[in-house]
């Protein structure tokens, strides 16, 4: 055990925070331009995303809410948060931008919600706890990217808002490794639930999922 895991456990950080029906998906920021490594992407974003089809094909097939997240700024950036003035090229994210749409991987269908933002939460300045109340969600597996940012930042408001994340391990990403593990330890310590997507979607179903691409 290392010195770090002791210190949490023996504080009593890292409870269990078991999975509770009815569930929902929350697909953070897998757009084009993160996806792409000379624009926001790099480090495991990439498979993360190939990972998160599977993810999203079996929350279609559960029926499960499904959310997915844009980082949108006005064309003129009006509408520029302190996150833009740290980070100015994120303005490039417009409505039409490219860099801006979702991957084609997971490219919503009717019924899911495609959420709009312009800081890091996706939970921030938006209706979106109030769209997964009114659906009955209890507990909301979360992918995306970045680990150490938006992702971060959405479990931490999910949790707030009275629902239990489970971060789906291998269907979130940072374009730094170092950063994806540190938040992960983090969140698994003081705020979500943490399991690798098979896991998520056997402790989130009656019988175990059929293997997945």
């Amino acid at each position: 055990m290392s010195s770090d895991q002791d210190i949490y456990q023996r504080q009593g950080f890292g409870n269990e925070l078991a999975p509770k029906a009815p569930f929902g998906l929350l697909i953070v920021d897998f757009v084009n331009g993160f996806a792409d490594p000379r624009t926001f992407g790099g480090g495991n974003i990439g498979p993360a995303i190939e990972c998160t089809r599977g993810l999203l094909s079996a929350a279609r097939n559960r029926n499960w809410p499904v959310v997915h997240t844009r980082v949108v700024y006005q064309d003129d950036g009006t509408d520029a948060t302190i996150m833009a003035l740290k980070v100015p090229s994120l303005l490039a994210l417009r409505e039409q931008a490219p860099e801006s749409q979702i991957v084609s991987q997971l490219e919503p269908i009717g019924g899911e919600y495609v959420l709009r933002k312009t800081n890091p939460s996706a939970f921030f300045g938006t209706p979106l706890a109030a769209w997964l109340s009114q659906r009955g969600v209890q507990t909301l597996l979360i992918a995306g990217c970045t680990t150490s940012g938006c992702v971060r930042a959405s479990v931490v408001d999910a949790m707030c808002h009275g629902f239990r994340p489970l971060v789906v391990t291998d269907c979130v990403g940072d374009r730094s490794l170092h950063a994806h593990d540190a938040n992960l330890f983090d969140m698994n310590q003081k705020y979500a639930t943490l399991m690798p997507r098979d896991k998520a979607l056997e402790a989130t179903a009656e019988k175990a999922p059929t293997a997945l691409p």
